[in-house]
């Protein structure tokens, strides 16, 4: 077998094994096979670039960085429906529906509505060719390269028909929300709001290598347009698709209204059961040629409709109040209720969201409330029944120290929010943890988010500080982690102690202690020691250093929790001092942007070296940049720079510039 056999070969068995993983969930390939003929696929294609295909397996996990999407033209408009909102309106439009055909009796399709994004997939000869998402319903954006990765989109069809587009829903498992969800805790970055948020935010990544990782899904729907097939039924579009290898929407016909609304209440019943978010019932007449008789109004099809369902609501008896400390130190009130059947689901607890939710609902232990699930995945409180309350309640407010740890909590200064300030919580204890180690604090290699909770679970690390005491055995014995791994592990954490104390003042995680006021404080008091004796005034001093700021840093620095985690790294021998040479000043007052790749740096190297000679680096193109630095593909700040006529510079020019 030549070399474009094999790579065929291997492509049309990596494809089926997709299908069989991802849409059928019947898989027949280990995974382990799976990914031993993918890394063969590889080799093959890096060796032979003359049989390259954007549809190949081994294009999946993304890799081209765009700089912007593209607009794209729908040839047939994505359309959207008419919102009905309870049984009469759903009767209403049967009754449009069967005058408008003459008819006594019309069949409907009905699915459910997935929450979701819409997107239409374009096919030419039975090859994928182009995504975009429904925008307006004329005019899209071009999303090819991030729906290539979801393994549920077949990038060739077993039919080659000349023209194929589809329509679908883009969407996040709901169990795969929720990991997201928990990883951008510990990451202390902002959650999703519910699954379609995140599923609109992923697939508008530019990088498609983050929205391979967000492992979207898609339920197909509808055919736009299919070149050289003709159906007399929307169902059979759907048992076609469900043919060509697509995960396809599940549905029911219905006859009469009856039928119709037995199905709505049953999807609304077993909501919970589906992967995927749904927020209502779409109802569709089967018949294609009758829809092409009703036609459609200026803003939706008259043959379809899309019925929401409503927040159902029901009353609920606060019993308790608790505090749960989350990842990031914040105080999250929770209400314990009576039992209670929301959407199918048995409901005990209901958020509170923050102090200033409950004062401004005045909610009270022992209070009757609405509660509701609609929209967010955790139940919430609607409205308070005052005339329910019983005599002596008593207006709640979050406590003042942490009910976890005990130390002092704190108001953002931004915001709602009720912070820990225990350097060493146990809540926070996996988030400062991932931050401790993360590449611009202290630069474990090795220790990500999956061996971190591994040695929390085995209770070997309860600080930063336990990390220094970890042994190669114990490491060793963690699941997945072997003899090599654990050697590698002690190594990285025995280098990390000699990183420069900036790295250290940031890992501390510190509230608006970030890299560059780390570096700023670090150049300035050149020891820990002098830093932690400083008062406010001092701190206030030094350049870029504010007032809010400069408390938080003293406040950090009295609390007990904060010096025993310093006397504990101090006896492990972690560096307390700056190692860095005092910045220079050369590139003092100038605003550097970088764009596209760099050949001799990367964008950290890079960043670096400027900031370490007194210019700054900013990551958006304006009147006060002083130069643009261009590497290879750069894209719309480079125009940008052109527009304005800001000075660009090439990675030679940039070399030049610091080495005089």
């Amino acid at each position: 077998m030549d070399a474009k056999q094999e790579i065929q070969q291997l492509r049309q068995e990596l494809e089926q094994a997709n299908y069989e993983y991802y849409v059928l969930d019947c898989p027949s390939m280990s995974d382990y096979d799976f990914d031993h003929k993918l890394r063969r696929l590889e080799e093959l294609e890096a060796a032979h670039p003359e049989y390259a295909d954007p549809s190949s397996p081994t294009q999946r996990v993304g890799g081209t960085v765009a700089d912007g999407f593209s607009p794209v033209v729908h040839p047939v408009p994505l359309e959207s429906l008419q919102d009905v909102f309870d049984g009469e309106e759903v009767a209403d439009f049967t009754v449009r529906v069967q005058e408008g055909l003459g008819a006594d009796q019309v069949v409907y399709d009905v699915e459910p509505k997935v929450d979701g994004l819409s997107v239409a997939l374009e096919y030419r000869d039975g090859v994928f060719v182009r995504g975009a998402t429904r925008g307006d319903g004329q005019v899209g954006e071009d999303v090819t390269e991030n729906l290539r990765t979801i393994r549920s989109i077949p990038m060739v069809l077993p039919e080659k028909l000349p023209s194929l587009i589809v329509r679908g829903e883009v969407y996040m498992p709901k169990q795969v929300f929720e990991q997201l969800n928990a990883a951008l805790e510990i990451q202390g970055k902002p959650l999703f709001a519910n699954p379609r948020n995140a599923a609109a935010g992923s697939l508008r990544q530019h990088d498609p290598r983050i929205v391979a990782e967000r492992r979207l899904d898609i339920q197909v729907f509808n055919i736009q347009r299919a070149e050289g097939k003709t159906f007399s039924t929307h169902t059979e579009t759907l048992d076609y698709l469900r043919e060509q290898h697509f995960k396809v929407i599940p549905y029911r016909l219905c006859t009469g209204i009856d039928e119709i609304r037995q199905e709505i209440d049953r999807m609304g019943e077993e909501r919970e059961d589906y992967p995927f978010e749904i927020d209502g019932a779409v109802i569709k007449l089967n018949d294609l040629a009758d829809r092409t008789i009703l036609g459609s109004t200026a803003k939706f099809p008259r043959w379809a409709a899309a019925y929401k369902y409503p927040p159902e609501q029901k009353p609920s008896r606060i019993v308790d109040i608790v505090v749960q400390v989350g990842r990031t130190g914040v105080l999250t009130p929770k209400a314990v209720i009576e039992p209670v059947r929301l959407a199918g689901t048995t409901v005990t607890n209901a958020t509170l969201h923050n102090q200033d939710f409950i004062s401004e609902k005045d909610i009270r232990i022992g209070d009757t409330v609405l509660v509701q699930k609609a929209g967010e995945i955790i139940p919430e409180i609607v409205r308070v029944l005052p005339e329910l309350r019983p005599e002596g309640t008593q207006a709640y407010h979050l406590p003042s120290v942490c009910p976890v740890c005990g130390a002092p909590v704190v108001r953002d200064e931004d915001g709602a929010h009720i912070r820990c300030t225990g350097a060493e919580c146990p809540a926070q204890l996996l988030r400062h943890l991932v931050h401790f180690a993360s590449r611009d604090a202290m630069d474990i290699e090795g220790l990500g988010p999956a061996v971190v909770e591994a040695l929390v679970k085995a209770e070997l690390v309860k600080s930063p500080a336990d990390l220094y005491r970890l042994e190669v055995a114990q490491v060793a014995a963690l699941e997945r982690m072997g003899q090599k791994s654990a050697e590698n592990l002690i190594s990285a954490l025995e280098a990390s102690k000699e990183r420069d104390l900036s790295r250290l003042l940031f890992a501390f995680g510190i509230r608006q202690v970030g890299q560059k006021a780390g570096k700023v404080l670090s150049a300035h008091f050149r020891t820990l020691d002098a830093l932690m004796a400083a008062t406010i005034e001092e701190l206030t001093a030094i350049p870029d250093i504010g007032e809010i700021t400069a408390r938080n840093i003293v406040s950090w620095f009295e609390s007990p929790q904060s010096r025993h985690l310093i006397e504990s790294l101090r006896a492990a021998g972690v560096n307390l001092e700056s190692r860095e040479a005092p910045a220079g000043d050369q590139l003092a007052g100038k605003t550097f942007v970088l764009t596209g790749t760099l050949e001799h740096f990367t964008r950290d190297e890079a960043k670096a070296r400027i900031e370490a000679l007194g210019g700054k680096v900013s990551g958006s193109v304006s009147k006060k940049t002083t130069y643009v630095v261009a590497g290879e593909a750069a894209g719309s700040k480079l125009r940008k720079a052109n527009e304005l006529g800001i000075p660009v510079l090439t990675e030679e020019d940039l070399i030049g510039l610091l080495e005089s």
